[in-house]
């Protein structure tokens, strides 16, 4: 009989896979032997010594700063192909942060590992469903170039599973929850209602990636003794997280599982999804 598969060895092999067919495929794969219960647990292991850890990437896009990336006119199908390209960076990128989850961490109960990988294969799946939609629009992923900010804090909180629930999935993926409606808008007014429908996926699923990053927040804030909200306020000024800015999606981010005292703080510049 065949040894089961380490899922965080395997995650971490997908991590570093510098190709996105590739990468994508072999998310798909592991999520699928995981839930035929082909996969051993090794919450325990210790697998790699490298806080800076780069993931695997291709060689386009070019990578620049966020300023540089460009601006993405809704008025021409190329400024409409800038912005679904955007979208599938993020999505690149937010597939190897989840990945980074469920293979840097140890020690984290069964649940975390599993939550993560689910995360992983529904990030993939979104990376493709933009990837197949930006060929058909005639440009390809690497066509233009991207920004690394997303990443930049998955490096900063690579020591502390706390810090890195507080300020990836409950800081940068949250601001999707506030982004996707109005870019669907602008997508349908200009005609492509098959990017909006993509995101309609998107933002159905990243509610749930958000609340998975809440309830570990919440989980090792309780496991440490720590208040959930204070301390998220002192993480953010540790580790110089972005302030954010409306206006925001409340509804979402209550679906998502920011409590009532988080919420009041977006109530004043709600935005209507």
């Amino acid at each position: 009989m065949a040894l089961p598969l380490a899922l965080r060895v395997r995650a971490l092999e997908c991590l570093i896979e510098t190709d996105p067919g590739a990468k994508t495929q072999g998310v798909a794969a592991l999520a699928a032997a995981a839930a035929a219960g082909a996969c051993s647990l090794d919450t325990a292991a210790v697998l790699h010594a490298d806080d800076a850890l780069v993931p695997g990437r291709p060689a386009r896009p070019e990578l620049v700063p966020p300023r540089l990336v460009g601006r993405r006119s809704m008025a021409t199908p190329e400024g409409r192909a800038m912005l679904v390209h955007a979208l599938a960076h993020i999505e690149f990128n937010a597939v190897n942060l989840a990945l980074d989850a469920v293979w840097r961490f140890a020690g984290m109960p069964d649940a975390y590992y599993t939550d993560w990988l689910r995360v992983a294969a529904e990030e993939a799946r979104h990376f493709d469903l933009l990837a197949a939609h930006l060929r058909a629009l005639g440009w390809a992923y690497g066509d233009f170039p991207g920004h690394d900010s997303l990443w930049e804090m998955v490096a900063k909180t690579a020591g502390d599973v706390l810090a890195r629930m507080a300020l990836v999935p409950r800081t940068m993926e949250a601001r999707g929850l506030d982004a996707i409606p109005p870019l669907r808008a602008k997508l349908a007014q200009a005609g492509d209602e098959a990017a909006a429908r993509i995101l309609d996926v998107l933002l159905r699923d990243e509610v749930g990636h958000v609340e998975i990053g809440n309830r570990w927040y919440f989980h090792l804030c309780a496991l440490r003794g720590l208040e959930p909200v204070a301390t998220y306020d002192a993480l953010t000024a540790q580790y110089k997280a972005p302030v954010l800015k409306g206006p925001f999606n409340v509804a979402a981010r209550r679906a998502a599982g920011f409590t009532d005292a988080e919420l009041a703080r977006f109530d004043a510049d709600p935005l209507d999804a």
